[in-house]
C-alpha cells in the first residue's frame, strides 16, 4: 500500500488493490499482513488471513471472523474448497463421458462445457450437488438482461444446463418459470447474386476457390466439405456422399457438372501428395473413432485421404509420428473474407 501511495494512486485505486490482494490470498489459502507495508504475505506458520487496511468488505460471517482473528480453521476451509473443486472436476468428467457415449459432435462438447463453466463462475463455484432451478433462472436472466445475449445463445445455454442436470447431476431440471427471455428478432438472410458469387470466386486462390464452389454447388456446410475423403466422391455416378453431417446423418448430393474437370485435376494433385507422403514414411491421415484399430492400414490407403488435405504434416508427439489433417476451417474463412473485401 505504501508503494501505491508513493505513486499517488487515488484512495479508490488503493482500496481496489487491497481488495484484490485479499481475494487472492483467500483463494490461495493462508496468509498474513505485513505491518510495515500493509500488504498480505504468505506464511506457512500463520493460518489466518487479516483484512487489508483499505477494505470495503461487508460484515464477515462467523467462519470469516474466525479466520480474520487468526484462529486455526483455514485447514477446514481448504478441505471444503478442495472438496468442491473435486466435485466440479468429477462433474466435468461425467459431462465429457455422457456426451461421448451419445456420440455428439466435438462442437457440442465444447459448447456445453463452456456454458457449464460460465454457470459455475456465475454461482461462484457452488457445489454442483447444491445447484437448484433458481440458480439456473438467475443465470439465464443474467444472460438476457446483463449480457444481452441473443435468443439462440440463451436457448443453447438452457439446453446445455438441462443436459447437465439430467445426465450428469442425475436429477430432473424442474419447471423453469419467470425467466427473462432474450427476444428473437426477425432475420432476413443475405443472398448474393450470381455476379457477386463470380466476383468472389475470381478473387479466391486454389484450393479455396474449389472449396467455395463445392459449398455453393452442393449446398454443403463448411465442416462437411473439409471432412470429405477421397472415397466421398463418385465420379462415375456423379454424386458426393456426406458422412456424419449435421446430426451425424449421411446424405448424397449431385456433383456440379461444371466443376468436374477441376475436381479431377485436384484429385490428381492429392494423389501426388499422398505418394510423396508415403515415400517419406508418414503414418497416414487422421482417422476417427476406432476405425484405425480395426483396419490398421486404412490411414495410409488413398481412399481414406482427405480430399482437401492440409499443406503441412502434423507431428503427433505421443506416437512420435507424422500425420496429415484436412484443411483448417479458419484458413478458408480468412480466404473468403479477403476475397470479399477486395474491390
Amino acid at each position: 500500500m505504501r508503494k501505491l501511495k508513493e505513486k499517488k494512486q487515488t484512495n479508490i485505486q488503493q482500496e481496489q488493490a487491497g481488495k484484490a490482494v485479499q481475494i487472492y490470498y483467500e483463494l490461495a489459502g493462508s496468509g498474513r499482513q505485513n505491518n510495515k507495508t500493509g500488504l498480505i504475505t504468505s506464511s506457512p506458520k500463520t493460518a489466518g488471513v487479516q483484512e487489508p487496511r483499505h477494505s470495503y468488505r461487508p460484515t464477515p460471517s462467523r467462519s470469516e471472523a474466525q479466520t480474520a482473528t487468526g484462529r486455526p480453521d483455514s485447514a477446514r476451509n481448504k478441505a471444503v474448497q478442495a472438496g468442491v473443486k473435486g466435485s466440479w472436476e468429477s462433474a466435468y468428467r461425467r459431462l465429457f463421458n455422457e456426451i461421448k457415449v451419445r456420440r455428439y459432435s466435438p462442437k457440442t462438447l465444447k459448447s456445453y462445457t463452456t456454458w457449464v463453466r460460465k454457470m459455475q463462475y456465475f454461482c461462484k463455484s457452488k457445489d454442483p450437488a447444491l445447484l437448484s432451478t433458481d440458480d439456473v433462472k438467475d443465470f439465464l436472466t443474467f444472460l438476457a438482461v446483463k449480457q444481452q445475449v441473443s435468443a439462440s445463445s440463451q436457448n443453447q445455454a438452457f439446453n446445455a444446463l438441462l443436459f447437465f442436470f439430467r445426465h450428469v447431476l442425475g436429477r430432473e431440471f424442474g419447471k423453469v418459470d419467470g425467466v427473462v427471455r432474450a427476444k428473437r428478432r426477425p432475420y432476413i438472410p443475405v443472398v448474393l447474386s450470381r455476379g457477386e458469387i463470380d466476383a468472389i470466386l475470381a478473387n479466391l486462390k486454389y484450393p479455396y476457390d474449389l472449396v467455395v464452389k463445392l459449398l455453393y454447388g452442393c449446398g454443403l456446410r463448411l465442416f462437411e466439405c473439409l471432412n470429405l475423403r477421397v472415397q466421398s466422391l463418385n465420379f462415375e455416378l456423379g454424386i458426393l456422399t456426406v458422412h456424419d453431417g449435421k446430426g451425424k446423418k449421411d446424405r448424397t448430393v449431385p456433383l456440379p457438372l461444371a466443376i468436374l474437370p477441376e475436381l479431377r485435376e485436384h484429385l490428381e494433385k492429392v494423389k501426388a501428395l499422398h505418394d510423396r507422403d508415403l515415400d517419406e514414411g508418414y503414418a497416414g491421415a487422421f482417422m476417427f473413432d476406432a476405425l484405425e484399430r480395426k483396419y490398421k492400414n486404412a490411414a495410409r490407403e488413398f481412399v481414406w485421404q482427405w480430399f482437401f488435405p492440409a499443406k503441412t504434416l502434423t507431428f503427433v508427439l505421443e506416437a512420435m509420428e507424422y500425420r496429415r489433417y484436412h484443411l483448417h476451417e479458419r484458413y478458408v474463412q480468412k480466404a473468403i473474407k479477403r476475397a470479399v473485401s477486395r474491390p
